[in-house]
C-alpha cells in the first residue's frame, strides 16, 4: 500500500456517483496517496469505497471513519478483505465507536464504553473465517483515536490511528503513545483566507456540529482548552485557530509540515470551502497543495 505523506480527507455525500467518481480521478491524478471518506447519515462508507476504488488504478481508498456499529465484526472483516482483494491490496479501514447521538440517536443501538467495545470488535475480527480469496497483502486498519487510552489500544490492536479535529500538539502526544512502526494519520482541515475575521468565522461554522460531541471536547481539554471555548455552542478564536489552519498557501503548507515534524506518516487535508459550510470542497486547495501540481 502505498499510502504515501499527503492525502485529502472529504465528505462526498453531496456529489453523485459520478460526481464522486471524477472527484477521486482528480485526486489520484493531483497525485496524492490516499482519499479519506467518512460515515453518517449518508453513503455507507464501504459501499461507497468500493465504488471509488473500481474508479481509480492507484490511489488509496481510506475510511475516515466507518462506525463499529453500523454492521458486525464478521460484515467488517469480509468487506476490508474483500475490498483489498478486488482493489489490490488499496482499501485502508479507519473506523471509530462514533459518538452517542449517532449511535444511540440515530441508529438506536447502545453505546458501551469505547475501550471495551473496540477492543472486543478488535478481537471478533480477528477470529473471522473467510473463506473466499484473500488479498495480496495482510489489510491494514486503523482507529478513530484521540484520548491515550484508545491510541494505546490502536497501537496494540491495530495498524495505528486516525486522530481528527487536532492540532500538531496532539500528534506529537499521539506519537508518542503510538511508538514507532505504527501509522499516524492525522486529519487536518484548512482554509485559504487571509483575513481573520473571515476565516474564523468560516471555520466556527464548519465546526458548530463538532462541539455536540464529548470525545471531541473532552480531548480539547486534554490540550488545555476549557467549556468557555464552546460556549453557546461557538468555538473560540483559539479553538479555531488550533483545528483550523487558515491564511497564505505558505501558511497551509506549514501547518502540514508541523504534523510530519510531529511523528504524523501522513497528513489528510480537508479543503473547507466558501463560508465553511460542510462538505462543501475547496478544490483550489487541493490543487495548490497537490503533489503532481
Amino acid at each position: 500500500m502505498n499510502l504515501s505523506k499527503l492525502g485529502v480527507w472529504s465528505s462526498l455525500d453531496s456529489f453523485s456517483a459520478p460526481e464522486a467518481a471524477a472527484f477521486a480521478k482528480r485526486i489520484e491524478a493531483w497525485g496524492y496517496g490516499a482519499l479519506w471518506t467518512p460515515e453518517s447519515a449518508g453513503r455507507n462508507g464501504l459501499v461507497s469505497s468500493s465504488w471509488l476504488l473500481a474508479n481509480t488504478t492507484s490511489l488509496v481508498i481510506a475510511t475516515g471513519i466507518v462506525n463499529i456499529y453500523g454492521r458486525d465484526a464478521i460484515a467488517m472483516a469480509a468487506a476490508q478483505l474483500g475490498l483489498n482483494e478486488q482493489s489490490g491490496g488499496r482499501f485502508l479501514l479507519g473506523m471509530g465507536v462514533s459518538h452517542p447521538p449517532l449511535v444511540t440517536g440515530l441508529r438506536g443501538h447502545h453505546y458501551g464504553k469505547p475501550i471495551p467495545a473496540m477492543r472486543s470488535y478488535l478481537e471478533a475480527m480477528a477470529k473471522v473465517t473467510y473463506r473466499a480469496p484473500l488479498p495480496p497483502e495482510k489489510p491494514r486498519t486503523v482507529l478513530a483515536a484521540l484520548g491515550p487510552k484508545m491510541l494505546a489500544l490502536s497501537g496494540e490492536l491495530a495498524d495505528g490511528a486516525h486522530p481528527y479535529n487536532v492540532p500538531p500538539e496532539h500528534t506529537a502526544q499521539a506519537r508518542k503513545i503510538l511508538g514507532p512502526g505504527k501509522l499516524l494519520c492525522v486529519e487536518q482541515k484548512l482554509i485559504l483566507q487571509t483575513d481573520p475575521a473571515t476565516a474564523r468565522a468560516a471555520g466556527r461554522k464548519n465546526l458548530y456540529h463538532y462541539l455536540a460531541y464529548e470525545n471531541y471536547t473532552s480531548n480539547w481539554k486534554r490540550l488545555g482548552f476549557n467549556d468557555s471555548d464552546w460556549a453557546n455552542q461557538q468555538a473560540s478564536d483559539r479553538l479555531i485557530d488550533a483545528v483550523y489552519a487558515w491564511g497564505t498557501e505558505k501558511d497551509l503548507r506549514e501547518r502540514i509540515q508541523a504534523h510530519w515534524d510531529a511523528g504524523a506518516d501522513h497528513v489528510c487535508i480537508q479543503a473547507v470551502g466558501g463560508d465553511g459550510t460542510v462538505g462543501v470542497v475547496d478544490e483550489n486547495i487541493l490543487k495548490m497543495l497537490a503533489p503532481h501540481g
